[in-house]
């Protein structure tokens, strides 16, 4: 075997019954048909090319082998589809159905075919191979050899074809006994320097990535208009490239768009006839090259150009090793979810493919994510074909990278010295939809500086109600401001200054809302540090955030001793508390107050502004940090502004159905973002903020029975907490829960359809960065299909 057949052999082993390497190659016969004449001409070529008679069989060690059987007539029955209403789709189904039967490598030839009949005169020949005996180039040479062979028998002339000196096997033995030695570690030398530490392609697609890569795929084609197609090539000759290197460096760009990574690894195949004997033979020659691409430094397209031109030429001196034997010798790390070393591949053609029906099938098995082809097609143009994984990929994601492509290019053309970021790729339509549609802010904000000046007013309108409960413990909206207003007097007590960072290690209770609304009010920020934290993650978010104050329940020696503490269980603190006014402090003047003696703390106080307030708090004003995992392994902080916090509340309640007679549960553990909706949206209302113990957040069944209890309206969770619990018991008319807010995970369509019908479902979505929720749906109905993350708000 050779090297390529060698490796399709080895994959056919591995996945056996896989029809991904099926070629198929239907060929539109529109003329009245001498099947005599065709018959001959099949027999003739299958006798000609002894690739074609030949299969794979393995010895007793394993080890395959090509066994030439010797030449019989062709097997070509014919198919009548004349009948069917539309002999034209039904022939389309027929190829689909044949191109997805698989091959047995060792028992039958790779070849085989059928004559589909749609009229007297019309007729489709059905040809299938298999990939390790046929090639884009042998497809070329059987079609002129059938039609030479096909023109001569039907005028009763011999083979006009010259014999041939050479025949597959030949080469196999050639490539194995040549490729070796210096000439192989040359070759090798380059492509391991080259393929250094390669780069995963990683797109964004539509569905989770399967654990075993899938080979279900279609294609999409399109068309590129002439004046674009000139200008392209205006561009290749006046930098020395061709139209393959002038798309190729575009393809890589709009890549680099698409994934954020400025390394690419992109696959072309080479013909690898680089010897006349092999120039007519049918067989498995191409070869795949891995070009990659830099895009660091954000290079113009030009310089990209230059770049991709470069790395083309040094590989194809470097082609002979075969891109099977370059896996192996690379040791690329086997990943069944993914093709090995190269993800995607560009293909451009000097003469574009039949474009007919039948010279294509919509459902093609797709061996890699993504598979751009180009071809020209004398004075129309350009024409192309995106072939795609559908396990991955939609077909209107696919539609939409054509038309990502196609503004791309035609960026290029109006000033190829653009700078990458500076090309753009959305269509009209869709820079109109991100930049004005989807930014028409609808919802009036509040004359309000501060998120806590609207729960204040919640407080003074309706000073009973309840405002927070924990357990056994409730807090009315009027208890709750005058806690927060002592607390805050406290706070300015002890130094306090304009978006000073205040740290709440509290377990959940009460405690923690007060905190939380004391420190708006005395113009700090605050951080939540989960007691359950490992000790030197809270003493990095501590150190790294320059906090001010520490609150919490306990003294902690283990946490900076620089950091005062307040603890809201200690006697002392509490009667000190009590000699606190009652009413909002006055917090204007306090850049008059000097800072802590801490270094840190200096740093962290001297970046914030000097001018006096005149305010409480500035809308612009920091209202909480938080630190995520971070994407180095360090936790990173995000911040949040008092305005966003009242864009969030403001949007989210009418679009949740959240008033003064709800109730809703708090869930969230408070160092996640996600308890920032829980507690504006709800507090800003007049509404019951309910405050889930750690038991009811481990037990299901505890959590239903506080939501029965409290007569939970409300609740935004995870979906994974939703997958524990039952529509049954926590539904109406079981209880009052009437809307459930789910984000943070992806939820499924199986989850979705079982609890759509009993209550107003939303699916959100959002990073810390953009203040806990950016996107949300509609209330979900049964669908079947993965939910959407909805619209931006």
């Amino acid at each position: 075997l050779s090297f390529a057949q060698q490796r399709l052999w080895f994959l056919d082993q591995l996945n056996p019954g896989s029809a991904e390497y099926i070629v198929p190659s239907p060929i539109l016969l529109s003329r009245k048909l001498d099947v005599t004449a065709l018959r001959a001409a099949l027999d003739t070529l299958v006798e000609r090319h002894e690739v074609l008679r030949t299969r794979l069989v393995a010895d007793t060690d394993g080890v395959p082998w090509q066994v030439i059987d010797p030449a019989s007539p062709f097997d070509l029955p014919i198919i009548d589809l004349t009948a069917e209403a539309d002999p034209f789709q039904a022939a389309r189904a027929w190829v689909a159905l044949d191109t997805a039967k698989p091959f047995v490598l060792d028992t039958e030839p790779m070849i085989r075919g059928s004559l589909l009949r749609l009229s007297e005169d019309e007729h489709i020949l059905a040809l299938c191979m298999h990939h390790i005996v046929f090639d884009e180039w042998s497809a070329k040479i059987f079609h002129r050899e059938l039609e030479a062979l096909y023109t001569s028998y039907q005028a009763g002339q011999p083979n006009p074809l010259t014999p041939l000196p050479v025949q597959y096997a030949d080469f196999a033995v050639w490539q194995r006994d040549w490729l070796t030695g210096p000439v192989l570690d040359e070759q090798l030398d380059y492509w391991r320097t080259q393929l250094a530490d390669a780069p995963i392609l990683d797109l964004p697609t539509d569905r989770p990535r399967p654990a075993v890569r899938s080979t279900a795929g279609a294609a999409i084609s399109f068309h590129l208009g002439t004046e674009i197609t000139r200008r392209l090539q205006e561009i290749s000759r006046r930098h020395g490239a061709t139209m393959f290197m002038t798309l190729l460096a575009a393809y890589a760009t709009l890549l680099g768009k698409y994934t954020g990574q400025e390394d690419l690894i992109v696959g072309t195949p080479v013909a690898n006839r680089n010897h006349g004997e092999t120039e007519q033979l049918i067989g498995f020659f191409v070869n795949t090259l891995a070009l990659r691409a830099d895009l660091r430094d954000d290079p113009t397209f030009t310089q990209l150009l230059a770049q991709i031109r470069a790395t083309a030429l040094a590989a194809y001196t470097h082609q002979d090793v075969p891109f099977e034997q370059l896996i192996d010798e690379l040791a690329v790390a086997r990943d069944r979810s993914r093709t090995p070393l190269v993800q995607t591949l560009f293909n451009y053609t000097t003469t574009a493919s039949d474009s007919s029906p039948t010279s294509s099938v919509e459902s093609l098995p797709a061996r890699f994510d993504v598979a751009l082809t180009v071809g020209h097609a004398s004075d129309e143009g350009l024409i192309g074909s995106i072939q795609y994984s559908t396990a991955l990929f939609d077909e209107a994601t696919v539609r939409r990278m054509v038309g990502h492509l196609t503004e791309l290019l035609t960026a290029i053309t109006a000033d190829p010295d653009q700078h990458l970021s500076a090309l753009p790729i959305l269509t009209p339509n869709e820079h109109q939809q991100l930049t004005v549609d989807w930014n028409a802010a609808t919802a009036e904000l509040p004359q309000a500086n501060g998120i806590h000046e609207l729960i204040t007013g919640c407080a003074l309108a309706r000073p009973h109600a309840p405002a927070v409960v924990y357990d056994d413990i409730a807090l009315t909206y009027g208890q709750l401001e005058t806690r927060a207003n002592q607390l805050a007097h406290h706070l300015l007590g002890l130094g306090l200054q304009r978006e000073g960072v205040v740290g709440l290690r509290l377990p959940r209770s009460t405690h923690m809302i007060v905190a939380i609304l004391a420190i708006w009010k005395a113009g700090g920020t605050y951080l939540p540090l989960d007691p359950d934290y490992p000790t030197d993650r809270l003493t990095y978010m501590l150190t790294d955030s320059g906090a001010d104050l520490l609150i919490t329940t306990e003294h902690t020696t283990e946490l900076p001793s620089r950091i005062p503490a307040i603890g809201l269980d200690d006697p002392a603190t509490n009667a000190a508390l009590d000699t606190q006014p009652t009413t909002p402090p006055d917090v204007t003047g306090l850049s008059h107050i000097l800072a802590l003696d801490d270094p840190a703390t200096n740093a962290a106080l001297d970046a914030q502004p000097t001018t006096p307030p005149e305010v409480t708090v500035l809308p612009d004003q920091a209202a909480y940090l938080i630190y995520t995992s971070g994407s180095t392994g360090r936790p990173k902080a995000v911040q949040a502004t008092h305005r966003s916090a009242i864009n969030l509340a403001t949007t989210m309640r009418p679009l949740f159905a959240i008033d003064h007679t709800s109730n809703v549960l708090q869930f969230a553990s408070f160092s996640f973002d996600a308890a920032i909706l829980d507690i504006t949206v709800t507090l800003t209302t007049g509404a019951t903020l309910v405050l889930a113990t750690p038991e009811q957040r481990t037990h299901p069944d505890q959590l239903t029975q506080l939501i029965n209890r409290h007569h939970i309206t409300t609740a935004s969770i995870v979906p994974s907490l939703l997958a524990t619990l039952t529509p049954d018991a926590t539904t109406p008319p079981s209880t009052s829960l009437k809307t459930l807010i789910l984000g943070a995970e992806r939820l499924s369509s199986q989850l979705a359809d079982a609890w759509a019908p009993h209550l107003t479902l939303h699916n959100t979505y959002g990073p810390t960065e953009t203040t806990v929720i950016t996107t949300t749906t509609p209330p979900l109905a049964p669908s079947g299909s993965m939910p959407a993350i909805g619209s931006p708000l």
